[in-house]
């Protein structure tokens, strides 16, 4: 990525929701299994390849960019997906870059003109000349992290979907950007330029992975959430086996390639395993990758790429207010409030003990502000900023539906919360009121 920074998957849902993702019943996805698949161990190769020396660092537009791009067109050409650049082949050229596209065209023919593109940068910084290369110039930056690990997830998602008995609704684009260490040139160039193959179908989604070969202690940053109704409660779903922490970051930046893509009023997250000492350093080499790590991170991405293409929902809804919100608004939504919880009539329950608000981006999933100390939601572990997305078996429709549940609940419920991306059941219990 550029300059500016600070496992088995999911069962999915299928319910529809007017502009978004909606919480249902969940069942297993037809893709499940094959999501297995995805290892580590298949993996590693590629970032090993991609990393050498002999790519230089794969500057874009270099002979060691130039060879990485041949790289990648070699090991996906015998996969079972339609080459998507210019003239027939894989590569979309520019200047002396290139993009690397390939396309799985979607099995319903009522949605089929809609794509969901997943993609990775594959260039680097070659000898440290593209700024901010902190090592030596005139030493070869190989970006073992930064990308090739996400180039090396994407074949990986690449290898699965060629080999799926039965392609999703939607199509897919699985996409090796070329020049964003540049300006991210190539993401921008295929927003503006689209290759004849493509040309009759329309991104409603996309995901970027950049940086996601350092996984440490589970965590993920995700960037993006806001750019559609419903995106976070989708990557929780999608989250629910995996496990991982999701710390959910709300400044949109234009320092990697969900960034053209949020611009262009498309709805995107990127994943990314954080930032390191090697970060466009000489030493961001293939023997520090966390090769498991990564495998876990691309079936995540892989999960939540499924059930956007496949799902009979509609895609989700792009929010332009996204864009005028930052760090500071996500502050002014969750902050904890001292906030009255109340008493209830005589003769009824004593409250629950949250306080709680809406969110634009998530309705289905309010977002806690107060839990009032020895409250029957706070003996059940319900904390501050859990998002409540389930109560007695059944899926939050709003704010006002939760409310309105707990209301008219009785002396005991069942409560799902979600928290950093994670599922958190709970069983609360009542009293009387005195």
């Amino acid at each position: 990525m550029p300059c500016r920074w600070p496992v088995p998957v999911v069962a999915l849902v299928a319910s529809l929701a007017a502009g978004g993702f909606a919480r249902g019943e969940e069942k297993p996805s037809a893709f499940t299994a094959t999501l297995d698949g995805i290892r580590g161990a298949d993996a590693r190769p590629h970032v090993i390849a991609l990393a050498d020396d002999s790519f230089e660092g794969r500057e874009a537009g270099s002979r060691g960019g130039q060879g990485a791009g041949h790289y990648i067109a070699g090991v996906i050409a015998p996969l079972r997906l339609l080459p998507a650049g210019d003239g027939g082949g894989f590569f979309q050229r520019f200047g002396a870059m290139r993009n690397i596209l390939a396309l799985l065209p979607g099995s319903d023919p009522a949605v089929a003109d809609e794509l969901v593109v997943v993609g990775a940068h594959y260039d680097h910084v070659g000898y440290g000349a593209v700024p901010p290369g902190t090592g030596a110039a005139g030493q070869i930056h190989n970006g073992a992290d930064d990308n090739a690990s996400g180039a090396a997830g994407l074949i990986e998602i690449a290898t699965l979907l060629a080999e799926l008995p039965r392609p999703p609704r939607r199509s897919i684009l699985v996409a090796w950007w070329d020049g964003e260490e540049k300006g991210l040139l190539g993401s921008s160039h295929f927003l503006r330029v689209r290759p004849g193959r493509l040309a009759g179908l329309r991104p409603v989604f996309s995901l970027n992975l950049d940086m996601i070969g350092r996984l440490r202690a589970g965590r993920v940053e995700v960037f993006g959430s806001r750019s559609g109704i419903g995106l976070r409660s989708a990557l929780a779903r999608a989250n629910v086996r995996t496990g991982l922490e999701l710390v959910f970051d709300w400044d949109l930046v234009d320092d990697s390639d969900h960034y053209p893509f949020i611009a262009g009023g498309i709805p995107t997250l990127m994943l990314h395993t954080g930032l390191h000492p090697e970060y466009h350093h000489p030493d961001d080499d293939a023997a520090r990758i966390d090769s498991d790590g990564l495998a876990t991170v691309t079936r995540l991405a892989c999960a939540l790429l499924l059930d956007v293409a496949d799902a009979a929902r509609a895609p989700p809804t792009y929010r332009p207010e996204c864009r005028a919100e930052s760090a500071r608004s996500r502050e002014l939504l969750e902050t904890v409030q001292q906030a009255s919880i109340g008493s209830p009539p005589r003769g009824r329950w004593q409250p629950w003990g949250i306080a709680s608000r809406a969110d634009p981006a998530e309705p289905d999933s309010p977002v806690v502000v107060t839990v009032a100390d020895g409250s029957p939601l706070a003996t059940a572990g319900i904390m501050a900023r859990d998002r409540v997305v389930e109560i007695d078996g059944l899926p939050v429709g709003s704010h006002d539906d939760m409310l309105r549940r707990f209301r008219e609940a009785g002396d005991q419920l069942d409560v799902v919360v979600e928290r950093n991306g994670r599922r958190v059941s709970t069983h609360a219990r009542r009293q009387p009121a005195e």
